[in-house]
């Protein structure tokens, strides 16, 4: 077993991972910019290295420094969390050539499916339902044309290393076709240095679900069922759920059996994430593969019982899975909020400051991920997401109830969150009643929406301060006949 390992992250999913190295005994190493020298999962680990100024590229992407110092210290392991350097086949190398063990999938496995191209190739000969599209590069509008009216539109141009929405463009009408693809391909090459883009075929009303996979290296591989993360914005999740409302057994089952075999096209070991789209048919569709933890990985734990970051320790020291397939069963239902410093009255945009007022609710249901406390600043060097807010229940009933009560007695000042939003989402019918997809924020979220609920709340308030007072007024005997007598007093 190892003894010591570096979690090359920050904030939350790094202190996340600290926790599970704490409870199997394995002493912990962080690594943090400037901006972060008094954060929680510095104070946290047993020993802990600066990287450098706060810029990521100086400090959390300098992949030359962590494992210079992982070997000065004596590091046996590096747990990458992920964003950074999580998904980076180059620096999965590096570590595995310096001696070091990387507690993910191989860097052949992360190349794959780091690529949707190379993917979608690589799953071919395995019967995974594919979106129809092409399964190449294409840089001619004209040849893009051709296909997109063999395909139908509207029809989707997406960048082959893409992620996070970005190289992604809706095309709905032949016109608009060459200008989008120049904007696709241009985003592409300044977000991921490769400007390659490939054409699907764009599903109207689609469901984003996923599900999360565990293989280890003696050829075991099991799916812990799905996540529904459907509630998006700009292509990024804000709630997420596990089980899915929509899925019966017999696709869940169908879905699960399919990540399993997209893991074996790629030989992949460790933990992992399939994702695919749902269409209002209930077909589903091979979307990408995630070689690495998720940020919503708390759901499926909270369902499953299986603590997802032991298991990657555990399976990259060598050990077989400690569970089968027919071990795993779904308990309960668990959601996810994630709490960012962002401005949803807004657009969104990130709210940065410092967190004057932060304390968080407490229940035995409720579990908080997160990386802050309170009088803390939020940088403005990376992603804005404060924490996780993860709750569970016997139903999802109970589960929306007890987020919403939860998101309640979440007390921040100092910066704006998506906690309002979240509210939003929880008390929307369309969500409680399951009939939403990935459009929900587009169909059906508005800022005045937020600011009027707000402004509402205010009024209540008001309205209330307003009541008690006067109440206690009439509590209180005022004597209207006043003795003038001290004056005469005073005056004598």
């Amino acid at each position: 077993m190892f003894k010591k390992i570096l979690v090359a992250n920050r904030g939350e999913i790094a202190l996340r991972v600290i926790r599970s190295l704490n409870k199997m005994g394995i002493a912990s190493v962080a690594v943090y910019s400037s901006a972060d020298r008094n954060a929680p999962h510095v104070l946290a680990a047993d020993e802990a290295i600066l990287l450098g100024p706060p810029p990521s590229s100086e400090s959390y992407l300098n992949a030359n420094k962590i494992i210079k110092e992982a070997l000065a210290l004596g590091v046996d392991g590096i747990h990458p969390g992920y964003g950074f350097l999580s998904e980076n086949a180059v620096f999965a190398q590096a570590v595995t050539d310096a001696g070091i063990t990387f507690i993910g999938p191989s860097p052949a496995a992360m190349r794959v499916m780091g690529s949707k191209l190379d993917a979608k190739a690589a799953v071919s000969g395995y019967d995974i339902p594919m979106v129809p599209g092409i399964d190449r590069a294409v840089d001619d509008p004209k040849e893009a044309e051709e296909i997109a009216k063999k395909i139908g539109f509207p029809i989707l141009i997406k960048a082959s290393a893409g992620g996070g929405g970005k190289g992604m463009r809706i095309v709905e009408k032949v016109e608009e076709l060459a200008s989008q693809m120049e904007r696709a391909m241009s985003e592409a090459k300044s977000s991921f240095g490769d400007e390659s883009v490939f054409i699907e075929k764009y599903i109207a009303s689609p469901r984003h679900i996923e599900i999360q996979i565990v293989a280890d290296n003696h050829g075991n591989i099991v799916h812990l069922f799905e996540r529904e993360c459907s509630v998006q914005r700009r292509h990024q999740k804000v709630i997420e759920e596990a089980p899915s409302i929509v899925l019966d057994n017999d696709t869940r089952m169908a879905m699960g059996a399919a990540a399993v075999r997209v893991a074996k096209a790629c030989d992949y070991s460790g933990a992992g994430t399939v994702e695919f789209l749902l269409d209002a048919d209930k077909k589903f569709y091979f979307l990408e593969m995630n070689t690495r933890l998720q940020v919503e990985h708390p759901v499926t734990e909270l369902i499953c019982q299986v603590d997802l970051v032991e298991t990657q320790i555990r399976v990259a020291d060598g050990q077989p899975l400690p569970f089968k397939q027919e071990d795993l069963s779904i308990t309960g239902h668990a959601m996810e909020l994630r709490v960012y410093a962002e401005d949803p009255e807004n657009d969104f945009l990130p709210s940065v400051g410092t967190l004057e007022i932060y304390k968080p609710p407490v229940a035995d249901y409720i579990r908080l991920d997160d990386g802050f406390k309170q009088g803390m600043d939020i940088p403005i060097y990376y992603d804005p997401m404060i924490g996780k807010l993860i709750v569970h229940g016997n139903s999802r009933d109970q589960a929306i109830t007890r987020l919403a009560e939860a998101i309640e007695n979440f007390e921040i000042k100092g910066v704006a969150t998506t906690l309002p939003f979240g509210k939003f989402v929880l008390n929307h019918e369309a969500f409680v009643s399951g009939n939403f997809d990935t459009h929900f924020v587009k169909n059906y979220y508005k800022e005045e929406t937020i600011k009027e609920a707000r402004k509402e709340g205010a009024e209540m308030a008001a309205s209330l301060a307003q009541n008690i007072f006067k109440a206690n007024k009439k509590m209180i005997k005022i004597n209207n006949h006043i003795d003038h007598s001290w004056k005469k007093r005073s005056a004598e």
